[in-house]
């Protein structure tokens, strides 16, 4: 089996980025060679590379679906918001440069090659490969520079379906829609849809589907169904809302109610599904201060701007909160952005993230952090609460120690992150991820906190994640038309596919 296929949604958060990993997971399963790819990720959700490099999580998601280790080769260019206007540019996994809406048009010709040649040696390297698309191809008035959609489409000749979340409402209108507007030649290369997230009797929308054909002249390849328990490492932003995960009871009495404060530009929020893995555990995303009320431990997560969400952490109200939580004797729990928040002072000398200068920070850890001008990467190693711990670095920020126990200790002896009792933080994400360190910590907050909570010495999350892919795989091999899928993977899309009105009209 060879060929490539690509998924693009009517929105986004339609499920692009889980179709992709339960094609790949499904296809892998049979055997195949599969990669994923995707050109242009917008995202402030990221991992590390074993080669150094950055790239979207859900690639590394994707990758795990097909059995291998995250590389930058998944992810060419992967754009991290900083304000509503500005984002970072990170090409092969490095950062290269920050760009507005407007400049970066400048910059996609040049991305275009640099995509279109890492897609060809992909598809060299493997049999089949899955791209994943960005927003929508119905954004036409970004297709003039697109390198994500259809740009990506055209230039590598790809089959393309198009799934759309009837969650949202208007899901025949998105698909019939999102191929409309296309232009002809983009048109000749969808060639089916999905509809994600459906609940209720198929044979109610059966009638709709049948008339998108009409319509269209173009198949349905399947309705997945919403499935609750599908909820690790959610992708988009619109993930980190209420709660997280579908934790089972508690072992003991008591649960242990986590807040995690969702900061405007939260970066690798999915650190905390790990917590929500285990039994007895509450995650909730909060926003206000009366939220952490009950909290028996509050997470800050990473952050892409970390000065400017400071402030907004005191203009809600939220730094008093948390300061008044650790008073109280209860433990908060600082990760990256989070913990340099922590600190005593955060100097940005060169504007990396904020207006040059030193911002005063919680005053809860005896430390102090400068802002270097390159970004620190890694995959490090090291042992952390007795328990050996792996974990990956994302930051511009580096600690001056001034006191406290470190949390984590390197494989190279080096202390890093806080460890002060109520207050513990870490520049390390993933570390959660570690079952034995994940326990400590529980064990740690249900002290603290008088709970009547036992640990899970059972709870796997590299399993739980595993069980996640293997139930996307599942969904498609059930509900999808894997024999249309194979088809159009194989051979591209059918030739004579009909031009649909307005795009097709003079």
């Amino acid at each position: 089996m060879q060929g490539a296929l690509l998924v693009a949604g009517t929105t986004s958060d339609a499920g692009k980025s889980v179709l992709v990993a339960g094609i790949c997971r499904w296809l892998a399963r049979q055997g195949v060679d599969v990669a994923p790819f995707k050109a242009q990720n917008m995202s402030n959700n990221s991992v590390v590379t074993l080669d150094g490099g950055e790239i979207g999580r859900a690639q590394a998601l994707q990758a795990a679906a097909c059995g291998l280790a995250p590389s930058v080769a998944f992810n060419p260019v992967l754009l991290k918001p900083g304000s509503e206007r500005t984002s970072q540019v990170v090409v092969h996994g490095r950062v290269d440069g920050t760009v507005s809406a407007m400049s970066y048009r400048e910059r996609k010709p040049a991305l275009l090659e640099i995509v279109t040649a890492g897609l060809a040696r992909l598809r060299a390297q493997h049999d089949v490969v899955v791209c994943e698309g960005a927003g929508s191809p119905a954004e036409i008035n970004l297709r003039a520079t697109d390198i994500a959609n259809m740009g990506l489409a055209r230039a590598g000749s790809l089959p393309t379906i198009v799934v759309g979340d009837i969650d949202r409402g208007g899901v025949l209108a998105h698909l019939f829609g999102t191929l409309a507007v296309l232009e002809p030649a983009d048109q000749a290369l969808v060639a089916g849809f999905v509809v994600n997230k459906f609940r209720g009797d198929p044979a109610l929308l059966e009638p709709g589907l049948a008339q998108l054909e009409r319509l269209t002249g173009r198949p349905t390849l399947g309705v997945l169904p919403f499935a609750s328990d599908l909820w690790i490492d959610a992708e988009d932003s619109l993930g980190h809302d209420g709660a997280v995960g579908r934790p089972a009871p508690p072992l003991g009495r008591d649960w242990l109610r986590v807040a995690v404060v969702r900061l405007p530009r939260v970066s690798n929020g999915t650190d905390v599904d790990a917590l929500a893995s285990e039994p007895g555990v509450a995650v909730r995303y909060v926003t206000a201060p009366s939220d952490l009320v009950g909290a028996d431990l509050v997470v800050l997560p990473g952050s892409k701007t970390t000065v400017s969400d400071l402030a907004w952490l005191r203009s809600t109200g939220l730094a008093d909160a948390v300061v008044a939580h650790v008073r109280a004797g209860r433990p908060v729990l600082g990760i990256c952005g989070g913990y340099q928040m922590l600190g005593r002072t955060i100097d940005d000398p060169d504007g990396v993230e904020a207006a040059p200068g030193r911002h005063t920070g919680l005053g809860l850890g005896a430390f102090d952090v400068v802002f270097d001008r390159d970004k620190h990467l890694g995959t490090p190693a090291g042992t952390a609460l007795g328990e050996e711990v792996t974990g990956y670095e994302i930051h511009h920020g580096r600690e001056l120690r001034g006191g406290g126990s470190p949390l984590v200790t390197t494989a190279d002896g080096a202390p890093e992150g806080l460890d002060v009792g109520t207050v513990l933080g870490t520049h390390w994400h993933g570390l959660l991820e570690n079952d034995g360190f994940r326990r400590r910590v529980l064990e740690r907050v249900a002290a603290l906190t008088g709970r009547d909570f036992r640990v899970s010495t059972t709870t796997s999350f590299a399993a739980a994640r595993t069980a996640q892919l293997d139930l996307l795989a599942d969904l498609v091999s059930q509900h999808l038309d894997t024999a249309a899928l194979r088809e159009l993977i194989e051979r591209g899309a059918p030739a004579g596919l009909r031009v649909v009105p307005p795009a097709g009209a003079p």
